[in-house]
């Protein structure tokens, strides 16, 4: 890893100086050699006047594998700058299930001109993957699949696949369907290779392997590959017809864009913002959650107003606040982050989220109990005051089991509800665990000081 990472420095390196001199020839030896994924990452971490320079000198039959692997934001100003003609061209090359990632961000005129250009049954096969919403097995789906029934000899087979000459990229294995298209079963190139020529497909297809519904979730999709250890997999629909297949490159994508997704959210960011867009729109997409922030920043300065006069009172509160809320706060992020991904690996449901609820409650109560004695111990030398001491204990054991309850809670209520858990549970999160906190200890020290 470390080496790939010194190679694309190095390159990035390279077409930086090239940009710079406009050394046009080596900038095109250098694009022959990479792969439209490598120059989509390369466009992504140049700055945009860099960009079009670089743009202008990708070859044409690059164009639309260069787009597929930009991000949205990245990929959408360079449609728009694109003349109609050579989006065209870029475009109607791509496959099927490529095209339908990005055939709502080309224009109307455009991809009507793309749709009439295509045979009967591609548009057909395109239709079918738009009926399915992106985060679904039809959504993500490969329509390239090579299809074989059941009562065809091994040597049909073999002499069918050899007069194709060529094999979708990543496949493994070939889909057994009845006259109707329905899904029979799989046929591995492997047994095809080492099995007798003269038996049937249906003698030696694997009938047991059960196929992915076309609407599950994709999060699904990713907890099955995993637990089946699959490279590939067919995708039916609801009569049990195929309708194409997911190959684990496209599972790895989806493990990536969630990654992503979980990380980014956390600071209220998109994973398909563009790193390097100008400062106005970039301070104006992060504005919006800044202001979300403020918004319980002001709740927290609210509850501490309420103690004004413990607070003037007695300055030692003042300097042990921040400690409560933070320890409520890293104890509340803790589960938060294991309820996240819990669920994002399907782990979590109906039938498990009382009992860790139930355990995440205790752990916060075990060590509520362990650094209230601890951080009760510190306050009560440093002030010179048991009093004090007994209060932020009490504070942090309650901050403690109310982080814990909202740490597991606020993302299953979330979730419930059809809301991301990574986006907004981080600002829920820390809105009670500073109110809690702050009520907690300053309501403690009004009662028992004053």
């Amino acid at each position: 890893m470390a080496n790939t990472n010194l190679e694309q420095q190095d390159i990035l390196h390279t077409i930086a100086e090239c940009i710079e001199n406009d050394d046009c020839h080596k900038i095109d030896t250098l694009l022959k050699d990479l792969h439209p994924a490598e120059i989509a990452h390369i466009l992504e971490t140049l700055s945009v006047k860099e960009r079009e320079l670089l743009w202008e000198r990708i070859p044409a039959d690059y164009e639309g594998e260069v787009l597929i692997n930009l991000s949205e934001s990245v990929r959408s100003h360079f449609i728009k700058t694109m003349e109609p003609s050579a989006l065209l061209a870029a475009t109607e090359s791509l496959e099927t299930d490529d095209l339908a990632d990005i055939l709502s961000e080309i224009p109307q005129a455009v991809s009507q001109e793309l749709l009439l250009s295509m045979e009967q049954q591609d548009r057909e096969r395109l239709k079918s993957v738009l009926s399915y919403a992106e985060d679904t097995a039809g959504g993500i789906m490969d329509l390239n699949t090579i299809i074989v029934r059941a009562d065809t000899s091994l040597e049909v087979v073999s002499r069918y696949l050899r007069f194709k000459g060529e094999l979708p990229e990543g496949t493994d294995t070939l889909y057994v369907v009845d006259r109707d298209n329905h899904y029979l079963g799989l046929l591995p190139l492997t047994t095809l290779l080492t099995s007798d020529p003269n038996l049937l497909v249906a003698d030696t297809m694997e009938s047991g392997v059960e196929a992915i519904k076309a609407e599950t979730p994709v999060r699904e999709v990713v907890n099955i590959f995993e637990h089946r250890d699959l490279i590939t997999a067919p995708v039916i629909d609801e009569n049990d017809k195929l309708l194409g297949r997911i190959t684990i490159d496209d599972v790895v994508d989806e493990i990536r864009d969630e990654a992503e997704h979980s990380v980014m959210s956390m600071a209220g960011l998109n994973e398909e913002d563009d790193m390097f867009a100008s400062p106005l729109v970039s301070a104006r997409r992060r504005a919006v959650w800044l202001g979300v922030n403020l918004l319980t920043a002001i709740i927290a300065s609210l509850v501490i107003g309420q103690f004004e006069q413990t607070i003037e009172k007695l300055v030692a509160l003042a300097i042990l606040m921040p400690i409560v809320a933070s320890m409520g706060g890293i104890a509340g992020s803790q589960t938060l982050t294991l309820v996240i991904r819990g669920m994002a690996l399907g782990r979590i449901g109906k039938t498990n989220e009382l009992k860790l609820l139930k355990k995440e409650i205790w752990v916060g109560l075990l060590n509520g109990i362990i650094w209230a004695i601890i951080i009760a111990g510190i306050a009560g030398f440093w002030f010179d005051s048991a009093q004090l001491s007994y209060i932020i204990g009490a504070a942090i054991i309650i901050n403690l089991f109310a982080a814990a309850l909202a740490g597991a809670g606020i993302p299953i209520i979330l979730d419930r509800i059809n809301i991301d858990p990574a986006l907004a549970g981080t600002v829920i999160l820390t809105t009670v665990t500073d109110v809690v906190g702050f009520l907690a200890f300053l309501g403690l020290a009004t009662m028992l000081l004053l």
